[in-house]
């Protein structure tokens, strides 16, 4: 039995190291390296789901990996290199997109609907209260009220079952 689970383990291993992505770029210096591994790690493939250039095996992440490679050798900026990936394929590709009129609902959204289920929580609280203030009947009053009356059902059943 463990021969068989250490075969299979090692298959696993072995046909895991092959889908890895292995590229060999020669860079200028260790800067220029950190920079390509930060840029495919923060930017998006456009064809896989959630994964970064890094991580995708998809020819159009390997165009962009060389693509950035190229890039870098030529020496452009953080900012031209980011807006040349966005202006390509929009604010997708970023994996934190900025903030402007089109991601706005996206950074502010759930903050909006947190807020409009607490207003509504709020509103549905006042309006209960208002209601009982109507009708003169306290909240303790009310909660005694209904368990009087759910007593008087629950004598009528034991009442109906002690008959038969």
């Amino acid at each position: 039995m463990m021969k068989y689970i250490a075969f299979v383990l090692t298959a696993w291993m072995i046909s895991a190291q092959s889908f890895a992505v292995v590229e060999t770029y020669q860079f200028d210096n260790d800067v220029q390296e950190k920079r390509y591994h930060h840029f495919t790690t923060e930017l998006r493939c456009p064809k896989c789901q959630n994964q970064n250039l890094n991580d995708s095996n998809s020819p159009i992440a390997k165009d962009l990996r060389e693509q950035l490679y190229k890039q870098l050798k030529d020496g452009r900026s953080d900012t031209e290199i980011t807006a040349f990936m966005v202006d390509r394929y929009g604010d997708f590709i970023l994996y934190r997109p900025r903030l402007n009129h089109e991601t706005i609902v996206l950074w502010f959204g759930p903050l909006g609907l947190l807020l409009g289920g607490i207003v509504f929580v709020i509103l549905l609280v006042r309006r209960h209260r208002s209601a009982q203030a109507k009708l003169g009947v306290k909240s303790d009053e009310s909660a005694a009220a209904l368990s009087e009356k759910q007593q008087q059902q629950i004598d009528k059943l034991l009442d109906g079952e002690n008959d038969k």
